[in-house]
């Protein structure tokens, strides 16, 4: 296990970059249950959505897909990544664009949980 990992408060990793290789991981797709499909898949409170986008853009974050959480891969959300504001605002987004990061594409339905 990366010596880096980041862990939440329910215990699930939530890291996407390994400082060993500089690279940041990205789900190649959307899954199956994305928060930016259309419709409300994960069945999330309203607004929920634009509130995690708005405080990822803040902190200069991303969203990590919910179906990488708690592998030994966690990803940036392939529809936030995509996500006009979110993918310029991303300071691991932007590190890769820039050729600082390399991009580490992600299969998020092919995970399996630890």
């Amino acid at each position: 296990m990366n010596t880096f990992a980041t862990y939440s408060a329910d215990g699930l990793r939530h890291d996407v970059a390994d400082p060993v290789t500089w690279s940041v991981r990205v789900c190649a797709d959307r899954c199956a249950t994305c928060i930016f499909r259309p419709g409300n898949l994960m069945n999330l409170d309203p607004g929920r959505v634009a509130s995690m986008v708005t405080k990822a853009v803040a902190d200069e974050g991303h969203i990590v897909c919910h179906g990488t959480l708690g592998t030994e891969a966690p990803a940036i959300c392939a529809g936030f990544a995509v996500h006009p504001i979110g993918r310029a605002a991303s300071l691991a987004l932007r590190l890769a664009r820039a050729g600082v990061l390399k991009t580490v594409l992600v299969q998020p339905d092919r995970e399996t949980k630890p």
